[in-house]
């Protein structure tokens, strides 16, 4: 059986390297070092109202609305994010703001689906102040909510948006976003895929071709 799965696994490798990816080797899983011992649910409506109700880091003193993520459940694709900003903070809905709109094309020009088709989440659910980069100890009190929730939603693709959704969730902090994204790399059950944020191609137009390449990968796969 174990063999079986193996040459499963194999053909799939050369699907993908048919399809023009390079593959990557599966990176480090993220360490969860957080000191706050977590026994969550596996259940969405539970895990909800947990996360509602979190205060176990700074950014809680701070934030308006936890940004839980939206979508269907049970999507193929989630997109990840780094956090929420201003507009999602006064929401309560990940990517609502000019960068959430810009995705929203995305998802429906490039992979010909509905926002409400996919899963939108974040490294972290508060926003931290003055959208800085979140801490090391913010993504990780934060990351084992996120985990669950790919546990399960257990989509088939998770596109990473920018360097810090990709190295907190893949734990790979040595590689370029400039130069990993549009590759494929393994993450637990699903395939993970880092590309731009949205933040970064309004800030450079000229960008979105890179993007939308990668989109291309990830619909060959659907």
């Amino acid at each position: 059986m174990e063999n079986l799965q193996k040459l499963k696994h194999l053909q799939e490798l050369y699907k993908l390297r048919a399809f023009g990816f390079d593959y990557y080797s599966k990176p480090k899983e993220p360490q969860v070092e957080s000191k706050f011992d977590m026994q969550l649910p596996s259940n969405f409506t539970k895990l909800k109202d947990i996360v509602l109700n979190c205060s176990l880091c700074s950014l809680s003193k701070s934030r308006k609305n936890i940004v839980f993520g939206e979508g269907n459940e049970n999507a193929t694709v989630m997109f990840v994010g780094e956090g929420p900003g201003s507009v999602e903070d006064e929401t309560g809905r990940p990517f609502v703001g000019r960068s959430g709109q810009l995705l929203s094309k995305i998802i429906e020009t490039t992979l010909e689906l509905k926002r409400e088709d996919v899963y939108i989440a974040n490294i972290v659910k508060c926003r931290p102040p003055l959208n800085r980069v979140p801490t090391k100890d913010e993504a990780q009190t934060c990351l084992p909510y996120l985990l669950k929730q790919i546990e399960l939603i257990d989509p088939k693709i998770i596109i990473t948006l920018g360097a810090t959704a990709y190295q907190y969730l893949s734990g790979d902090y040595d590689s370029s976003i400039s130069k990993i994204r549009g590759e494929i790399v393994e993450f637990k059950n699903a395939m993970l895929m880092p590309t731009f944020h949205p933040s970064f191609l309004l800030r450079n137009p000229s960008a979105k071709r890179y993007v939308f390449n990668d989109m291309k990968k990830v619909k060959a796969l659907l």
